[in-house]
């Protein structure tokens, strides 16, 4: 299975790159090395989130009520055309408050500090790609006839293994348990930005997108 970043690889991804940039009037460029931060980190949390059966049955419900069953990936156009719907814009903001919880302001926190973009903005892409993010895995999830708890932790486990190697991995986790002193969040960033510029997966790409900032 592809990994979550392989999908701004993808025309898909330049359209969703594109279209939140416009939104949240910011570059391109950084708009693309956030959300290369992010949906990782999000689909870290969610899957920490399904690590129990309770969580596990309330994001396969969510998956599938109907308004996350991937057809917002179908009308990207409509979505960015004059703006983000505010009703999107509100479900954004439940998903990252029910995913993230007391961690957000460490996210948006920690996403700021490495992308030198403030954190209000951090917080509007946030809340644009979680929408998006859930309309993937909505479509994912009925491509693979995910339909229970172990079902739902392969889905997320496997959208993580294509980018993220175990170091990868333990910096996602920095930023969900940080306390937001930033320390720990710095040393993990450190190293997995710094060092190597050509290592492969999420490391690779973050380190050639902020240079070890």
């Amino acid at each position: 299975m592809a990994g979550i970043l392989d999908l701004l690889n993808t025309d898909l991804g330049k359209t969703i790159i594109s279209g939140v940039a416009g939104q949240t009037n910011q570059p391109q460029d950084k708009t693309q090395s956030v959300l290369t931060m992010a949906l990782p980190v999000l689909m870290q949390a969610m899957k920490r989130n399904a690590s129990t059966p309770e969580g596990a049955e309330g994001l396969l419900g969510a998956l599938s009520g109907g308004k996350h069953d991937g057809s917002i990936l179908d009308n990207l156009g409509n979505l960015f055309g004059g703006g983000v719907d505010s009703n999107v814009m509100d479900d954004g903001g439940k998903i990252l408050n029910h995913v993230l919880g007391n961690k957000q302001q460490n996210v948006e926190n920690a996403l700021s500090q490495k992308s030198g973009m403030d954190a209000g903005s951090i917080r509007q892409i946030l809340k644009v790609a979680a929408p998006i993010l859930m309309g993937v895995l909505g479509k994912q999830s009925r491509q693979q006839n995910v339909s229970n708890s172990n079902g739902i932790g392969d889905l997320l486990g496997g959208l993580l293994r294509g980018n993220s190697a175990q170091q990868e991995q333990s910096f996602l986790e920095s930023i969900l348990d940080a306390d937001g002193d930033g320390s720990v969040i710095d040393d993990v960033a450190g190293m997995v930005l710094g060092g190597d510029k050509k290592k492969s997966g999420l490391g690779g790409l973050l380190g050639g997108l902020f240079g070890g900032k």
